[in-house]
């Protein structure tokens, strides 16, 4: 066998095993990061979502294990100190992080793993892990975006108020991701299409990154 047939066989090796990609969807509050990945599975998409562990109290509706792990105080402090997290930041006085053990073992078993985090968890993680797909997604407009806060109605004026700013700065952000989507009014299904587009075209990169935790 000559060295031109030993490339060409490492090659089709390659192509043939897993190449499971790390992304995260990051953005500002009120942009459809929940409703974006809630779709994603509703559509059989064959992902692991990441559920994120946090101190804030649990809002109608949500699933302790399903939408978040709630945690107290202590417990989350019990994590952070343990190494147990992959990032973690407080915002508005409430602890969010990722757990480092859920996005070892799917990736391990081959799967693709989604994270939702907020922006600045989002700085964190790419700087432990620069092999990480990093997506923005934003809505179509900063009147669109106020709309869809004040809509939630969970806060006060106060907290909307600062929601709003931290937004603002947030936009900023944009050039220090890979990708942004926009999340139209109304477009969720093409929100979903666009991320699922961008996850197919990183899986035929010819130079793959390769997430290492």
């Amino acid at each position: 066998m000559t060295e031109a047939d030993t490339r060409v066989n490492e090659w089709y090796r390659r192509l043939n095993e897993p190449r499971p990609l790390l992304v995260l969807i990051s953005g500002p509050s009120g942009v459809g990061k929940d409703a974006v990945l809630k779709r994603m599975q509703e559509m059989g998409y064959p992902f692991h979502f990441v559920i994120t562990a946090t101190t804030r109290p649990r809002r109608p509706g949500e699933v302790n294990g399903v939408d978040y792990f709630f945690l107290s105080e202590a417990e989350f402090a019990a994590m952070l100190e343990n190494g147990e997290l992959l990032e973690h930041a407080l915002v508005y006085g409430e602890h969010k992080g990722v757990p480092k053990a859920q996005v070892r073992q799917a990736l391990a078993s081959g799967q693709d793993v989604l994270m939702r985090v907020d922006v600045q968890g989002a700085a964190t993680v790419r700087c432990l892990v620069p092999e990480v797909i990093s997506i923005f997604l934003t809505a179509a407009s900063e009147e669109e975006l106020i709309e869809r806060l004040k809509r939630r109605r969970t806060e006060a004026a106060k907290r909307l108020q600062q929601r709003i700013a931290l937004a603002r700065a947030e936009m900023a952000c944009i050039p220090e991701f890979d990708y942004v989507v926009v999340n139209r009014e109304g477009e969720l299904d093409e929100t979903v299409r666009q991320i699922v587009a961008i996850m197919n075209a990183e899986k035929c990169r010819v130079h793959w990154r390769e997430a290492a935790l």
